[in-house]
């Protein structure tokens, strides 16, 4: 059902957000994709990595039920919180340094159920 070139329907009116590897309800997702976003679903990973950035630390946001433009302003509005950059990167946002514990604050402050991975 997947489309090989990214293609895919995103969003149904009818379904929700889907998943853009199989385009199933991502509620009902699970393929590797559902795998990726980081725990239970529902539940938003907040994690710190330096792995591919010569040692510098990113923080990283997984597993927002968000798609496309709503994403992204949910991204920009944590990096301007943090004061700092970052990118929103296959549906994980990036944060520039180690704001785990002002990003897990903010994201439960918006309702999000959050879970903190990593030292």
């Amino acid at each position: 059902m997947g489309s090989k070139d990214g293609g895919g329907a995103v969003y149904s009116t009818r379904l929700g957000a889907l998943c853009p590897t199989c385009e199933n309800p991502v509620k009902e997702c699970t393929c590797a994709f559902a795998k990726s976003l980081g725990g239970a679903p529902g539940s938003v990973c907040v994690s710190r990595e330096t792995k591919g950035r010569k040692g510098k630390g990113v923080t990283l946001v997984s597993g927002v039920p968000l798609v496309g433009a709503e994403l992204a302003k949910l991204a920009k509005s944590l990096k301007k919180k943090c004061g700092s950059g970052g990118t929103l990167r296959e549906g994980v946002i990036e944060v520039q340094g180690d704001h785990r514990d002002r990003l897990v604050a903010e994201l439960q402050a918006l309702g999000y159920q959050v879970k903190r991975s990593g030292g």
